[in-house]
């Protein structure tokens, strides 16, 4: 886009010259059409990232992966984890939390409830056996060992 074309300026001629002003109110049109497509897309990357329940953050190292997900609320019964070659299945439910009797209403609700499920893929082949999970005050650690085979090996060099 061209700023003549924000600013409402056309080729045409003004007393002869290359541009053409077409007032005030052409610009605040443009401005609010690029506000509204700037609020399209905002509104579809927030979509999104609300289906990225847990958040997750993941650490890599030559031994392993250690993750950790952010899981306030949710009971450690109601979780379900696997991991099926290089995927880390997290499922689980998150239960809706009841007004107390003396509310009369509720004003905002942006707490997410009920099942959940993500899926992430990892970098290399785990030890599925070797796997251990730690649930602390909302928080899920799991620890997953590097696959023995998946694991770089130094490969010595002889001479003759």
């Amino acid at each position: 886009m061209l700023l003549s074309d924000l600013a409402g300026l056309t080729r045409g001629g003004l007393t002869g010259g290359p541009y053409r002003w077409h007032g005030i109110s052409s610009v605040q049109n443009r401005l609010k059409q690029m506000q509204d497509e700037m609020q399209g897309m905002l509104s579809g990357f927030t979509e999104r990232q609300l289906r990225q329940y847990p958040a997750i953050n993941l650490w890599t190292s030559e031994e392993g992966v250690l993750v950790s997900a952010e899981l306030p609320g949710v009971n450690a019964d109601d979780l379900d984890i696997t991991v099926v070659g290089r995927t880390l299945t997290l499922k689980g439910t998150r239960k809706a939390q009841e007004p107390n009797e003396t509310d009369d209403c509720c004003h905002r609700r942006e707490c997410r409830y009920g099942t959940f499920a993500r899926a992430i893929e990892l970098p290399y082949e785990v030890e599925g056996a070797k796997v251990s999970a730690k649930f602390d005050k909302g928080v899920l650690t799991l620890t997953l060992p590097r696959a023995e085979a998946d694991k770089p090996r130094k490969i010595n060099i002889t001479s003759n």
